[in-house]
Order: structure tokens, then C-alpha cells, then sequence
């Protein structure tokens, strides 16, 4: 089968690109303004990438249109479509259907789905839980929303489902054999590990994603207000939330954050499966000890131990909704907890693009961080992780509100909130119909704004000092900032 996807280079459809070209099928797609690190997996597995939505792609007659969300039927101002293909398509009678459609019907068919949804520590968690059944020799399918380190790529069909000609996933180089401590469980079903998002599936089909999925294990890590352009308010949420756990069978187990009321509210709309908390003093899972280096215990007692390198109490609760999760598919904790040992987290959490010395200076160089956070909930544990991690050291804290929600400014007094923990701040306003100025100004000389990037590059690199630590926050490319600010400290 021929598939062109449109929006190909969002994370969740690069994915299901990936997945499509392993089982065999030929894969196009396009897509506007693309960035690594989907862009670069897309390119090395040989798919075609066209840029733009003309319509002239109607040409390559692909057996079947998947449609990412990003495609919609707005119209320009002069009144002609935004994207001209989805237009013909239509026009045409050519058979088209969403992102999340294709991956229910053609890949999670049959398997045991593990799903893990949130607002937050989605990507993070899938990456954990994969990994985890990975060690314990289970060779999971998966779909993350990024790259997780320890596979090299953001999808791959797993248990030993994989097309006769498809390079192997991930390299030998990075494979692992099962930990000492355990042997593969036996399943009936093969494993499939999916990011499970809120957002609605595409413009013809207003459901969350995750509807389509109907997972056996069900991970509800948090949940709190985003993604302002299609949801009212918190309830909105809370509803579609409720909706995914409608789906869940009696046999499977939905895993829940105890910590969260707005999970107890979904929960008490209705739960028909097994339901294991984690992180509150009376979950089943819980944590003793610091973020990174703390003992795992199930109903009180020591079950495993965690010690790594990743930082941040918001990750010491995905690790525990890991865990629980992958103990309802025979993962003993302890196990689980040992091969967390291992992760290496996924491109973009936290990940240090560079360590760079001043010239002329002999003391402790300048580190520069790439983070993905976006939400203010996310900026403030993605910092307070960081703070954690350094101590007193100063943190410049660099981020763009790029997310739709951030954009509307649904949470923009949220932010001087956010960056409390920061010593300095330094906002990017470009396409902002809000004053960040204003909206920071609570934080007097610590918080400065810029309209574009060089300019912002401009402000850090007057304020850094020998031994900063210079986070980069966006859930896009932020105009390449990361190797601007490297390049300019090279330079200084």
C-alpha cells in the first residue's frame, strides 16, 4: 500500500511513518517549516519528504491519504485554502483517513496496548515503560511523541513483527538483552507502547487520539488545563479523559496519579478495570528518597531501588507510573526499577547540546540545555529539576510561549510563577498577541523580552558568567537558538 501523510514531521505522524515503512508499505508525505529531530528519522529511513500542501500531490495517487491534525480547511486572507491538497482530496472522492485511525486499524489491532496520557511527562513515561519492557526481554512495539536515547528512533512495531527488508530497530549497537533477573514473560498478545494525547484526532474527527487506541493498561500521569484553542476549560478535559477510560476492558488496569483531584473527578464518572495509584502516601507505588537515587515501594514495602541520571521529582512520578504500568504485563518492580538504571531519557528533555568555556576564562564553563517544556507547570518542574541538579549555580532560563495555549494567553500569569526558580529569564514575543513584557514585569530586571531570536541571543550572552547554566525551553525549533548561543559563546 502506497500512504502519503500529510503533516508528516509533527511527532506523532513521523511515527506512524516509520512504523508504515517498516511493515512494508511505500510512504510519502509532506509538511511545512520542518525541524529535527523528526525531520532527520524521516530522511535516514528513505521516505520522501515534499514540502508544502499543494495540490498538484494529488498527482502520485497513493492508495490511501493520512491526514495529520496540523490540516484543517482554513482559508487565507485573500480566500484561498491554507492547504490546496486537502481541498482536491476532497474534491476528488479520494479516500482519506486520520493519523490515529490508520495506526488503530493497521498496527494495535491484536496487541495488548499500554497508553500513557497526561499533560504532562507523556513522551518521558512511554520512553521509560518501553525501555522497561525492553530489559525484561518483552520486545515492545511503541510510538513516542520523540527520540527516545536508548532506541535511536520514535517508533518501531516490536514482537518481531518486522518487514523482511526494514533495517533493524534500534541498531545493534543499542540493544539490550534482558536483564539477568528476569525472563520473558509469556503473552498471548504482542505489546505495543503509545503516547496517548488529549488532542482532538483531526478536523474531521473532534475525539481525542487516544479514543482510538483502546489500551489494556491505561497510564493517567496528571491532568490540568491546556491546549486553550479547542478545549473551554478543565472539564472539557476531564470528559474526554473519562472517554479513554470507557475503553478500558474489565481485565486491563488504569494506573492514576494520586496526587491528582482532576484524576479522582475523571474516575468517579465511571471505572469499570483495575485501577493502581502511585504517588501520594497512600498509593500503591510510591517513592522514598531523592529524584535521583530513591527506593520503590509497592503498599509499603521496599519492592525496588532507582538510581540514575535523570533529575526532577515530576520524573520520580513517571518513573513510579512506569513501573506500575509494566508490572500489570509480569514486570516484576524490582526488575523495572533496574533497568530504569539504564535510561537515558529522550532527545530534548533536558538534554545538553553543549558545555562551552569563555575565552580567556579558566573557571567552570557554560552548559546549554535543549528542553521541550512549553506549559508552565512543565517550565517550573523542568527548572526546579535543574535547580536540583546544579544547587546554587545560576540558571538562565530561555523559552518561547509557542504552544497554542501559551500563544493565547491563556496562562500567561502563570509565569513569573513558572520561573521562580530561575535567576534570570529571557523571553522570545515574536507572534505573541499579548504584552510578555507585562505579563513578566513582577519579576523586575531578572526577566527580559526580545521579538526575535538574535536579539534574544543578544540579551544572554550579556549576562552569562563563567559556570551558568542556560536552558532552552520550546516545543518547537526556536529558530535554532541552542547553536546560536553555543556558536556566540565559541566566538566571544
Amino acid at each position: 500500500m502506497h500512504i502519503h501523510i500529510l503533516g508528516i514531521c509533527g511527532t506523532f505522524m513521523g511515527g506512524l511513518a516509520a512504523l508504515a515503512r517498516e511493515a512494508g508499505h511505500k510512504v510519502t508525505g509532506c509538511d511545512a517549516g520542518v525541524y529535527p529531530p523528526m525531520s532527520d528519522q524521516l530522511r535516514a529511513l528513505g521516505i520522501e519528504l515534499i514540502e508544502g500542501f499543494g495540490a498538484d500531490q494529488m498527482a502520485l495517487q497513493p492508495d490511501l491519504f493520512v491526514m495529520g491534525n496540523v490540516v484543517s480547511r482554513a482559508r487565507l486572507a485573500d480566500g484561498s485554502p491554507k492547504f490546496p491538497l486537502m481541498e482536491a482530496i476532497l474534491d476528488a472522492g479520494a479516500p482519506y483517513t486520520s493519523g490515529p485511525q490508520w495506526l488503530s486499524e493497521h498496527v494495535l489491532q491484536g496487541r495488548h496496548v499500554l497508553a500513557i496520557a497526561g499533560t504532562h511527562g507523556k513522551t518521558t513515561t512511554t520512553a521509560m515503560l518501553t525501555w522497561i519492557l525492553e530489559c525484561a526481554g518483552l520486545q515492545p512495539g511503541f510510538l513516542v511523541g520523540g527520540v527516545p536515547l536508548n532506541f535511536g528512533v520514535s517508533a518501531r512495531l516490536g514482537g518481531g513483527s518486522v518487514a523482511a527488508d526494514s533495517a533493524p530497530c534500534p541498531p545493534p549497537a543499542m540493544r539490550t538483552p534482558p536483564l539477568p533477573a528476569q525472563s520473558p514473560q509469556p503473552h498471548s498478545l504482542a505489546l505495543f507502547v503509545i503516547e496517548a494525547d488529549e488532542y482532538d484526532t483531526a478536523f474531521f474527527d473532534k475525539r481525542s487520539k487516544f479514543v482510538h487506541y483502546r489500551p489494556r493498561t491505561a497510564v493517567l500521569n496528571n491532568l490540568e488545563f491546556d491546549h486553550a484553542d479547542i478545549f473551554d476549560n478543565l472539564a472539557a478535559i476531564e470528559r474526554q479523559f473519562h472517554h479513554l477510560v470507557r475503553t478500558v476492558p474489565a481485565s486491563g488496569r488504569i494506573v492514576v496519579n494520586g496526587l491528582e483531584e482532576s484524576l479522582t473527578r475523571v474516575l468517579n464518572l465511571g471505572c469499570w478495570s483495575e485501577v493502581r495509584s502511585f504517588g501520594s502516601t497512600v498509593s500503591d507505588f510510591t517513592a522514598q528518597g531523592e529524584p535521583h537515587a530513591f527506593d520503590v515501594l509497592q503498599r509499603g514495602q521496599v519492592v525496588g531501588h532507582v538510581a540514575w541520571t535523570v533529575t526532577g521529582v515530576h520524573n520520580q512520578l513517571n518513573a513510579l507510573a512506569a513501573i506500575a504500568a509494566a508490572d500489570h504485563v509480569g514486570v516484576p518492580p524490582a526488575v523495572a526499577a533496574q533497568a530504569l538504571g539504564r535510561f537515558q531519557n529522550v532527545k530534548r528533555r533536558m538534554e545538553v547540546r553543549g558545555s562551552v568555556p569563555l575565552k580567556g576564562a579558566d573557571t567552570t564553563p557554560l552548559t546549554v540545555y535543549d528542553d521541550f517544556a512549553h506549559h508552565p507547570t512543565a517550565i517550573h518542574t523542568t527548572i526546579n529539576g535543574l535547580r536540583r541538579q546544579v544547587g546554587t549555580a545560576r540558571i538562565l532560563a530561555v523559552f518561547e510561549p509557542r504552544s497554542n495555549t501559551m500563544k493565547l494567553g491563556a496562562m500567561k500569569s502563570q509565569l513569573p510563577w513558572s520561573l521562580e526558580e530561575a535567576d534570570l529569564a529571557f523571553c522570545h514575543s515574536g507572534g505573541l498577541d499579548w504584552d510578555a513584557r507585562e505579563a513578566l514585569s513582577s519579576m523586575g530586571a531578572r526577566a527580559q523580552v526580545a521579538d526575535n531570536v538574535d536579539t534574544l541571543v543578544s540579551l544572554v550572552l550579556a549576562q552569562a558568567q563563567p559556570g551558568d547554566h542556560i536552558l532552552c525551553m520550546s516545543n518547537g525549533g526556536f529558530g535554532g537558538i541552542h547553536q546560536k548561543l553555543i556558536t556566540s559563546l565559541q566566538n566571544q
